[in-house]
């Protein structure tokens, strides 16, 4: 056999997101004798040391928010002056792919993919704006279209959205199945009551997760229950501002920061109830993985009923009434439910494992 069919992700890093977990569980069930996955980042990441040890190269570039509008560009075509190998380009950027797959058409890279992961962008209106100027050189210089889901092609290819064909969000399903003795070890860890009724979310703490939100219900749960937790597993910019609001509102013993983990599939066993307030998603793996675990999830009507995979787990609430989520907090914790044990042939009906997601990636390459 000749050498594998090399593939460039970019992203600004390879951390512990949702488009990147799906990136590192594509690549590590892919046949990798016949496509092999490197990635163009602009920040260190967690899957680094992994994606060498599986073959990837990750090459390493200043972000925009470093060398600004005509530095990027510069960065970019010195990039794809040295590294003439790449036939497919595949950007995970959202609006910002417009930049880089400008670049990568002016280097004459045939295949150019735009990936829309999320609904909305993030930032400053300045920024937005920016991000919309940019975003409209997508549709100009992408071959292909792929999307989380029918929102988010909708939201970032427009007109084009039709074109665009949604991949999966797949994952493991057997690292998911649920286990009491998972849920004890759990329990175990963060010196909890067996008898404690856990709420859990996973997600980076920015403006878009709605963590203060989610804070602010909590507070008036655990006024009414004195045996609900609330563990928040990840990190990010607003950390510091959200145990503050910790303090402020004497939830200190209550909350648990768990930091960014790499055993989700284990900490989702001890999860009673997932709560997921978010501003706007395009589909997040981790409500994937969180039904999966047999785990109910209450979640913002602002994400694609798509994420429901039919397991009468998923309830949407609005976000305008907080007395909705503080009353069905209430009844859930109050409610005792066998979790599942068996969810995988919901996954794969619904498309979400994993091995079949590779198996149409490979496919899907090979064919451009």
């Amino acid at each position: 056999m000749g050498s594998p069919l090399r593939v460039l992700h970019v992203v600004v890093n390879m951390n512990r997101g949702g488009a990147e977990t799906l990136l590192m569980n594509l690549y590590r069930n892919i046949d990798r004798s016949r496509i092999q996955f490197d990635f163009l980042t602009c920040k260190e990441g967690v899957f680094d040391q992994e994606i060498q040890r599986l073959g990837g190269t990750v090459h390493r570039i200043p972000y925009i928010s470093d060398v600004g509008h005509r530095g990027y560009i510069r960065e970019l075509n010195h990039f794809f002056r040295s590294h003439k190998e790449y036939k497919i380009v595949h950007s995970h950027l959202d609006k910002m792919s417009g930049l880089v797959l400008k670049v990568a058409k002016d280097h004459n890279i045939p295949n150019r993919i735009a990936h829309s992961h999320n609904t909305s962008s993030e930032g400053s209106m300045f920024a937005r704006l920016y991000k919309w100027y940019i975003g409209k050189a997508i549709l100009k210089n992408a071959t292909h279209y792929l999307a989380c889901s029918n929102k988010a092609a909708q939201w970032l290819f427009k007109r084009q959205n039709k074109n665009a064909r949604v991949l999966k969000n797949g994952i493991e399903p057997g690292t998911f199945m649920f286990s009491p003795h998972g849920r004890d070890k759990v329990k175990e860890e963060f010196q909890l009551d067996s008898s404690a009724f856990v709420l859990g979310h996973i997600g980076r703490f920015n403006k878009q997760k709605n963590h203060s939100y989610l804070l602010d219900v909590f507070a008036k749960v655990a006024k009414e229950n004195k045996h609900v937790y609330l563990l928040l597993i990840g990190d990010g910019l607003l950390r510091k501002e959200l145990e503050k609001k910790v303090h402020h509102l004497g939830l200190g013993k209550r909350v648990i920061f768990s930091g960014v983990r790499s055993d989700i599939p284990s900490l989702l066993q001890g999860i009673d109830l997932f709560v997921f307030p978010s501003l706007h998603e395009g589909l997040p793996v981790t409500l994937v993985e969180a039904q999966c675990a047999g785990v109910p999830c209450l979640i913002s009507d602002t994400i694609t009923n798509e994420v429901d995979l039919g397991l009468d787990l998923v309830k949407f609430l609005p976000l305008k009434v907080q007395e909705k989520w503080v009353r069905e907090i209430n009844l859930l914790s109050q409610t005792t439910k066998n979790r599942s044990t068996d969810s995988a042939s919901a996954l794969t009906e619904k498309g979400y494992d994993i091995r079949n997601t590779a198996s149409w990636v490979e496919g899907f390459y090979s064919a451009i």
